[in-house]
């Protein structure tokens, strides 16, 4: 699957995904808090035309395997080769369970499903039974060790997180809020520890663990930081952009960084 180098999450209650497909994302991704159900992926299929739509993430503890390939199958009847299927690691099971899940998705072809691996063992998994890795949160110093760690053969797929706003107090506030939700999950506060970020940095959610997970400024400045995450090894990267309400989101931001991302 081409998924080009940048991709852009979309909002399922913005009528522009096609919009937004049409400024050259060829990949539109759907966050996870988003996904109450399954359908709204094929929903966003029938909205597009050609873009590779992906989920990041279905979470295994809500959604079960038969559930997940009764989607894929679906998606494929409606269009055929544009379904990537993002999944997350359970946030209560041990990871065996993930293994055992795994097991189950082999009418799912490997080269279209990702995993969320941010820890050693995960990007193993992502590896060896995915087409690659799909972390999130992380810099791109990390991204060149999770490179490392899936040689060269498996994609790696980086979500960054970003807010077009200059002024550094609003972008970083407009930063923590999904940050205080994402540092109470295990999975990315020991992903911030294991990147060297101090206890400290988790629980007050400092501006250095703002300013190196999360990508703010002008859209050159978060263009910018995409780049770095590619010239680290990712192979695509998508853009998650935030705001207070004030701050441009959607279609704006998708404008404005599109510009940014050819230049």
């Amino acid at each position: 699957m081409n998924l080009g180098h940048y991709g852009f999450t979309v909002d399922m209650a913005s009528p522009h995904a096609r919009e937004i497909e049409d400024l050259g994302f060829r990949t539109l991704w759907v966050n996870g808090g988003q996904i109450d159900r399954l359908d709204v992926l094929t929903d966003l299929l029938t909205q597009t035309q050609d873009a590779v739509i992906a989920p990041a993430i279905i979470p295994p503890d809500v959604y079960g395997t038969g559930e997940v390939i009764d989607l894929y199958r679906r998606a494929e009847a409606a269009a055929p080769g544009r379904l990537l299927i993002g999944l997350g690691s359970s946030q209560r099971k041990p990871l065996a369970a993930l293994g055992d899940y795994v097991d189950h998705l082999d009418p799912i072809p490997r080269n279209r499903r990702l995993l969320a691996a941010f820890g050693p063992r995960t990007l193993d998994i992502a590896r060896d039974r995915f087409a690659g890795a799909m972390p999130g949160m992380i810099t791109p110093e990390y991204t060149a060790a999770a490179r490392q760690r899936l040689g060269t053969a498996a994609q790696l797929i980086v979500g960054q997180y970003a807010v077009l706003d200059t002024d550094p107090d609003a972008a970083r506030e407009t930063a923590r809020t999904p940050l205080r939700f994402l540092m109470d999950m295990r999975s990315y506060a020991d992903s911030a520890r294991r990147q060297g970020f101090t206890e400290h940095d988790i629980e007050t959610l400092s501006d250095a663990l703002v300013d190196h997970l999360f990508a703010w400024g002008n859209p050159e400045d978060v263009a910018a930081q995409a780049q770095r995450h590619l010239d680290a090894g990712a192979d695509h990267v998508y853009l998650s952009v935030l705001s207070d309400g004030t701050q441009p989101v959607g279609l704006d931001a998708a404008r404005l960084l599109a510009s940014a991302l050819r230049h």
